[in-house]
C-alpha cells in the first residue's frame, strides 16, 4: 500500500514522502492515527504539485544565492571602531559585519551564516566567508579602521 506521510514516522520517513508500506500496517496504524493518507489520483496529483513547488523553490533560492555571490564575492567592507595602540575596545562581531552586507549592498544575511577565520580584536583586514546556501558561498574582505 502506497501512503503520502502528514508527518514524520521513525524508521519509515519525513513529512511529504512516498512511502510503501503493508496494508495492515497502513489501515490499522497510519490512517486511523492521521500520519499518513492513502496515496490515490487526488493525493498522488497533490503530492506532484508540491513535489514540483519545493523544486521551483528550492531553484529560485539557489539562483538568489549565485545573483547575491556576485554581488559579494571579493569585496572589501570597511568598518570603524574605537580603540588604542591597535587594538579595539571589544572585538567587531559576525553580526556587525551581516549588518554591513545589509546596509552597503541590501542583501540580508543571517549572522550564523558569517564565518570568521579568527576574532577581530584589531585592526587591520581580515577574511570572512559568507555561506549563502548549500555549497554556494562568498569570500569577502573586511577592513577594520580607527574611528
Amino acid at each position: 500500500m502506497k501512503v503520502i506521510l502528514l508527518q514524520d514516522v521513525k524508521s519509515l520517513g519525513k513529512k511529504g514522502e512516498l512511502v510503501e508500506v503493508s496494508e495492515g500496517y497502513g489501515r490499522n496504524f497510519l490512517l486511523p492515527k492521521k500520519m499518513a493518507k492513502e496515496a490515490n489520483a487526488q493525493a498522488m496529483n497533490e503530492y506532484k504539485n508540491a513535489e514540483n513547488s519545493k523544486q521551483y523553490k528550492i531553484a529560485t533560492a539557489k539562483s538568489q544565492a549565485e545573483a547575491d555571490k556576485a554581488k559579494l564575492e571579493g569585496k572589501v567592507f570597511r568598518m570603524t571602531a574605537n580603540g588604542n595602540g591597535g587594538k579595539l575596545f571589544g572585538s567587531i562581531t559576525a553580526k556587525q559585519i551581516a549588518d554591513a552586507i545589509r546596509q552597503q549592498y541590501g542583501i540580508t544575511v543571517d549572522k550564523r551564516k558569517v564565518v570568521l577565520e579568527r576574532d577581530i580584536k584589531e585592526f587591520g583586514t581580515y577574511q570572512a566567508e559568507i555561506k549563502l546556501y548549500t555549497g554556494i558561498s562568498a569570500k569577502i574582505d573586511v577592513q577594520v579602521t580607527e574611528a
